[in-house]
């Protein structure tokens, strides 16, 4: 298997380049019988599709996604989902000062010591292009999951030094409003506004920022995830870790539980009705590997976007000395249209152990 598969029982596999003709996804697994919504499915590529906002890249897709397969009348059908999603505003002739040269930070080395050939027109299958194929499958995910009254929810809590506060005490519905009402889809709209003007100020620099992307799965039931090397934690990380210009995953107390002693960090469990509750959450909904019915929390951290709009020294494919100046459309900072990916991505996560765990006993 080539890695462009994830999943067991609901799987996806995607295809297509950043300056090819499209881009795609295959969804198999989906249960017969799922409504699917098509508006549903394009608003969620709409928060990812690029040239949104003066922080965005300036690329023009419409995203327009078209469904090939698997769905008659609304419904899923059992059989694969073919989704499709054509390019429209690719420009080649921007990256042909890279055809010979590998930009510093970015896949050109590495795919070509792995491949010996190259698709320089942007990154090719390497751009992070693709990943709109995941918001694409995980919105189906998302659909699947809404059925069991699973909800998932992701904003951006972070970019460079500047962190949101902890929202957590908040209603989803009320995050989910203040979010959308903002370009960098922070759920704290002072903080929100202090963040665009510092991206906005970086992007006039020629320069790049990262960030971090905070995530929450609510009413996810207990016992979804595998006890060994199917944990659910260790299915979200590596969904996570997965998409482009991700560089840290951590759920629960993350970094800071190594912090801590145990007498502090164990969730206490409260008697208070049928399923047992904890007093603190530092296990982030999931322990041993498995959901315990719990918020399921955790955050992404996004590195710099490679490409800056400054000469760098590299070298070429022959290994002598070359400079390179950044060109083209790219985002300062990438995690405003990363949020959808996050949560795409864990909505697939979450799909398939939910579809697994149908099987765990009689």
């Amino acid at each position: 298997m080539a890695g462009n598969t994830f999943g067991h029982l609901f799987r996806i596999s995607t295809f297509g380049e950043s300056h090819g003709e499209a881009i795609g996804v295959i969804v198999d697994g989906c249960p017969a019988g799922l409504p699917i919504d098509l508006e549903f499915i394009q608003s969620e590529l709409d928060k990812r599709r690029p040239g949104q906002s003066k922080i965005t890249t300036q690329r023009k897709e419409s995203d327009t996604v078209q469904i090939l397969s698997g769905i008659f009348e609304g419904q899923s059908t059992g059989t694969p989902i073919a989704l499709l999603i054509p390019n429209e505003d690719h420009r080649s002739k921007d990256y042909e000062h890279n055809k010979t040269v590998y930009r510093p930070s970015h896949a050109d080395y590495t795919y070509d010591a792995k491949y010996g050939i190259r698709d320089h027109r942007g990154g090719g299958r390497s751009s992070a292009r693709e990943t709109a194929a995941r918001v694409a499958a995980g919105a189906i995910a998302k659909l699947l999951l809404q059925h069991y009254g699973i909800g998932i929810f992701a904003h951006v809590s972070a970019v460079g030094t500047i962190n949101a506060p902890n929202l957590a005490a908040l209603p989803i519905a009320e995050l989910l409003a203040q979010r959308e009402e903002n370009i960098v889809r922070c759920a704290d709209p002072a903080t929100a506004n202090e963040m665009i003007e510092f991206i906005d100020s970086v992007r006039k620099d020629g320069d790049t920022v990262g960030g971090k992307i905070s995530c929450i799965i609510h009413n996810c039931p207990p016992g979804l995830g595998e006890p060994v090397f199917d944990k659910l934690h260790a299915d979200l990380g590596k969904a996570m870790l997965s998409i482009n210009a991700v560089h840290g995953f951590e759920y629960g107390s993350g970094f800071s539980g190594s912090e801590m002693r145990g007498s502090a960090h164990n969730d206490i469990f409260l008697t208070d009705g049928a399923i047992p509750k904890t007093l603190t959450n530092f296990s982030g909904g999931i322990q041993g590997g498995i959901s315990n019915g719990m918020e399921i929390n955790f955050t992404v951290a996004f590195k710099p976007v490679a490409t800056i709009m400054h000469n760098q020294q590299t070298v070429n494919a022959a290994g002598e000395a070359a400079e390179i100046k950044g060109k083209g459309r790219h985002d300062p900072c990438v995690v405003p249209r990363a949020v959808v990916i996050v949560e795409a991505m864990a909505a697939l996560v979450l799909a398939d152990q939910l579809l697994r765990n149908k099987s765990s006993r009689l």
